[in-house]
């Protein structure tokens, strides 16, 4: 079972989040802090990350399925926010059931593949128990621009997510592309990406843009891999714009 935890009135139009790799819903807080206390939000641990650890990530396709079937019950399309790996399920979904999306917020996702993914997923097997040391963790934390008030949380993540899910969520990371049904996808797009991201990040973000025509491509200044956690007032005011609200 994937964990997902809601909040505000059913029969909103649903605003769903989707969080990054090696985090949890948690990492949405900050921002939905700053949405109307009535929005209609659903937000998920994924497959192998927090409250869904047991749930093994199998991959980004059967992911995808138990979000559709999630939204399939909310009775109406929704707004899908993702932030890297969720940015990339954010696409995948909105491209294979556009019928469940009205409206896609894509922040970082990489959609370029890297070409050396065997000997990096290689060290990364290799070095999979460093998630579990607190040092190393804290490290990370702070690339991701976790704050001090959710670095227990995401201690907690880091330390139950097994090696598999590691390895499998990062090799469809590294792997995806946009799927083809992301070129005739009909509803609204806002791509996201930081100003001081990798150059990897940045031309990622200019190929989604370039393969959706219509979609709005924005760099946001100030930022690195971690807009909803550095900027996530603007971004819950961003997303309502998106959502004509």
């Amino acid at each position: 079972m994937m964990y997902l935890e809601t909040f505000g009135r059913t029969g909103e139009p649903p605003l769903l989040l989707l969080h990054g790799g090696g985090v949890a819903g948690w990492m949405w807080e900050p921002m939905r802090a700053h949405l109307p206390p009535h929005a209609r939000v659903l937000v998920p641990d994924l497959p192998g990350h927090g409250r869904s650890a047991a749930e093994s990530y199998a991959s980004h396709r059967a992911t995808v399925d138990l979000l559709a079937r999630t939204l399939e019950e909310e009775g109406r399309p929704a707004t899908v926010v993702g932030f890297s790996l969720g940015a990339q399920l954010a696409v995948l979904l909105a491209a294979v059931r556009p019928d469940l999306v009205e409206r896609t917020v894509v922040i970082s996702a990489q959609a370029l593949p890297l070409r050396m993914t065997g000997p990096t997923l290689a060290l990364l097997g290799a070095t999979a128990g460093l998630a579990r040391n607190e040092r190393f963790a804290r490290l990370q934390a702070r690339e991701l621009f976790v704050p001090e008030s959710h670095l227990a949380d995401y201690l907690q993540t880091s330390s139950s997510l097994s090696r598999e899910s590691l390895l499998a969520s990062v090799e469809e990371n590294l792997r995806f592309v946009p799927p083809a049904g992301w070129s005739t996808f009909p509803g609204t797009a806002l791509i996201l990406v930081g100003a001081a991201e990798k150059k990897l990040m940045r031309r990622s973000a200019t190929a989604l843009h370039a393969a959706l025509p219509h979609s709005t491509l924005e760099v946001v200044d100030g930022c690195g891999h971690g807009i909803p956690l550095q900027r996530p007032e603007w971004l819950a005011r961003r997303i309502e714009e998106t959502r004509g609200r």
